[in-house]
């Protein structure tokens, strides 16, 4: 693309289909909403059902819904979803592999069915679904799949050796896929998101001498909201990151810096 060929458009996901693992609740939710307000079809695979509210919100952005309940660590659950994307859309063009879980417990406690559990979820089904991807998407020469990691993946893992595990490990996929897709025109980067505001901190958030300690790391001095990943995430997947590939995007409001 030749700087005269920049615009605007060059992060427009029009005519895109993009897959949101995990994306009809917490931070998917706000990946999945992001991609349709740019433009793009979504197929959302979950464990949970959300009673049609996400839909709801991808047409209210003026973009197509699908979507099935799947378990990603089931036998035949990613070709599942891939086949359900293209049975739905036709193509693939992005992945935001988003689906993931913590179990957290002191270390006497943490055991290897907590292990296992984690892996399956977080690691060994975002490898298993973006290899299908990328084969799908390495055919037609061009594809984005991004990965969802954490600052979990710079730090340790207090209460929980699986999740920083499996989150050093989605940067290490990250960049090995990246290595690897590269000469076939796919990117493929991470999202590490800092401390947000969700159901799942709300407890955190609740305790005043905790949320005090977390938000003295933080320069920008509040907890993330969900529509502070929104730009990050349709950046990655449009044409404005086509040379941008093995990249882990922290949006931590300055969280690793201090």
């Amino acid at each position: 693309m030749e700087i005269t060929d920049f615009s605007l458009a060059s992060f427009s996901l029009e005519g895109r289909t993009a897959i949101v693992t995990g994306g009809n609740s917490g931070l998917g939710q706000a990946f999945t909403l992001a991609l349709a307000a740019a433009g793009a079809n979504v197929f959302v695979p979950s464990v949970h059902d959300d009673g049609g509210e996400t839909a709801e919100l991808v047409a209210e952005a003026g973009a197509e819904h699908a979507g099935m309940l799947a378990d990603l660590t089931a036998p035949g659950g990613p070709e599942r979803v891939m086949a359900g994307a293209v049975d739905a859309f036709g193509r693939v063009d992005v992945l935001v592999n988003s689906a993931g879980i913590n179990v957290v417990a002191p270390w006497r406690d943490f055991g290897r069915a907590e292990w296992d559990r984690m892996l399956a979820v977080n690691l060994t089904a975002a490898f298993e679904l973006g290899r299908l991807a990328a084969q799908h998407m390495s055919d037609r020469g061009s594809g984005k799949i991004i990965n969802i990691a954490s600052l979990y993946s710079f730090l340790g893992g207090l209460g929980s050796p699986a999740y920083a595990a499996t989150k050093h490990g989605i940067v290490g996929f990250t960049r090995a896929y990246a290595d690897e897709l590269g000469p076939c025109g796919v990117q493929v980067n991470a999202i590490a998101p800092g401390y947000f505001e969700t159901a799942l901190t709300a407890a955190t958030r609740s305790e005043p001498e905790t949320s005090r300690r977390i938000l003295e790391h933080v320069p920008s001095g509040r907890w993330g909201e969900r529509a502070d990943l929104m730009g990050a995430v349709v950046f990655l997947a449009s044409r404005a990151s086509d040379y941008i590939t093995g990249q882990v995007l922290t949006v931590d409001g300055g969280y690793l810096v201090r």
